[in-house]
């Protein structure tokens, strides 16, 4: 097998301010491993919350050497889950998944052992943002046809918060509600402020509080009157057991946990807990959101959306435009690159 990397520039399509930072641009990092003329491909992003620049991922992405191997099967098969952080070991299993899908001529989601593909209603994230742009967002993403809306939370004034709810509340009515504050608020906030999101027919906050308080979070999610869900304290396999029956949702990210593998033994691990699935992302293209768009029917939230966010989007086969993310017919992953990069690493 033959590896080759490429590290190109995603552009948002407009600033995305969340609590902690604001976000014009990502890098990504593209992985193609080609065996017997087929190529499968995976991409990883940086992150500057998890320490990650292009150059890190390259390095990283290198030193798994999937080179060594005869075959994708017997690479998949023996990638370990800790072998590098978890976004460089979801970009190398997809880019394998990708290839064993292509070489057995059919697609990811059937590899996964669902028969069918799965179709699911995703979530659209408006940021921290001036409330009429708020507004005029949550119209337009309404009358492309989503169902539900993500809205970023967290701003120094939480009367802020409360009235972008509000006005998105108004300009959208139909929509299902979800909020992020990303960690901004102390318990005592929390308290104040979830009764006052449910009455506005909020219908889950992410990660409420400061990661790293697993209890807290916890103790909070029994008395909110509304579903928390776990994410920032929500990482690992390990992460997740310890949350299971005491939240009411963990965010699972490929990048996060460590790709596909690893998303389905924590789907397994929190089965019948009362703690629920949602399937989240970073910032990507197509080809990143992709192999969690083949595991959506398994969640009962889903907020996959970064291609989305992009000015332009180098890759295309999972939709979204209508608010449903869905595979293409394609082998494999089912995407296809729409124009060429030429920045090699």
């Amino acid at each position: 097998m033959k590896a080759r990397l490429r590290t190109v520039r995603l552009e948002l399509a407009e600033p995305l301010r969340i609590s902690r930072s604001v976000m014009t641009a990502r890098d990504a990092v593209w992985l193609g491993v080609e065996h017997d003329g087929v190529t499968g491909y995976g991409e990883a992003v940086s992150s500057v919350y998890y320490g990650l620049d292009a150059d890190t991922l390259v390095r990283l992405t290198r030193s798994v050497d999937v080179e060594r191997f005869p075959d994708p099967e017997s690479a998949l098969e023996a990638l370990p889950s800790d072998a590098a952080p978890a976004s460089v070991t979801a970009a190398v299993e997809s880019a394998l998944l990708d290839l064993v899908g292509k070489r057995a001529g059919v697609p990811v989601h059937r590899l996964l052992g669902a028969p069918a593909p799965p179709a699911a209603a995703t979530a659209r994230t408006i940021g921290i943002t001036p409330l009429a742009h708020a507004a005029a967002e949550a119209r337009r993403l309404a009358a492309a046809g989503f169902q539900v809306v993500k809205v970023k939370a967290g701003t120094p004034d939480p009367e802020d918060d409360v009235e972008r709810i509000r006005v998105i509340r108004d300009a959208a009515p139909h929509v299902r509600l979800l909020l992020d504050p990303n960690g901004a608020w102390s318990v005592a906030e929390a308290e104040r402020l979830l009764p006052r999101f449910a009455a506005l027919g909020v219908e889950a906050v992410e990660q409420p509080l400061a990661p790293g308080d697993p209890d807290a979070l916890a103790a909070l999610a029994e008395r909110s009157p509304l579903p928390v869900i776990a994410d920032e304290d929500a990482v690992s396999l390990a992460d997740v057991r310890r949350l299971a029956g005491r939240v009411h949702g963990v965010n699972v990210k490929l990048a996060k946990c460590g790709g596909v593998r690893a998303a389905l033994d924590i789907a397994e691990s929190i089965e019948g807990s009362g703690t629920e699935l949602m399937l989240g992302c970073l910032t990507a293209s197509s080809l990143g959101i992709a192999p969690a768009v083949h595991l959506a029917d398994r969640a009962r939230w889903v907020d996959l959306d970064g291609h989305l966010l992009l000015a332009h989007d180098p890759w295309r086969g999972i939709g979204g435009a209508d608010g449903v993310v869905r595979p293409s017919a394609l082998p494999g992953l089912g995407v296809e690159e729409v124009a060429a990069h030429a920045d090699v690493a």
